[in-house]
């Protein structure tokens, strides 16, 4: 555990955005202990760090439902991460969505 506060201290800030991108980069590893670490250490994360993971709502509407989709294929094999999509899912549905990307809330929302 202070070795996930260490990390989360070190990417932290709007600077440290590279790393970040490095930490995610980690939940791709071939070796699952390293990818579930790397997300366990995401979950850590201070809310002000926590905005660098949100899609952009000014990106294609394409890019923000393969996003979804993304999501769900990389927390579907931890029980407590897939919590926190459908927590998240569950805020967005409020926004107007549009039809790609309330496709892709849909078929997400019936694999949750």
């Amino acid at each position: 555990m202070d070795e996930i506060k260490d990390i989360c201290l070190l990417v932290q800030g709007e600077q440290n955005n590279s790393l970040k991108e490095l930490l995610y980069q980690l939940m791709l590893d071939d070796d699952r202990l390293v990818a579930v670490n790397a997300l366990w250490t995401f979950t850590h994360f201070a809310v002000d760090d926590n905005v660098w993971m949100f899609a952009d709502p000014k990106s294609p509407y394409a890019i923000r439902a393969q996003c979804i989709k993304l999501a769900y294929e990389q927390m579907k094999y931890w029980p407590e991460l897939l919590n926190e999509l459908r927590q998240t899912l569950n805020m967005i549905s409020c926004e107007p969505l549009s039809l790609g990307i309330s496709s892709a809330w849909r078929q997400v929302m019936k694999r949750l």
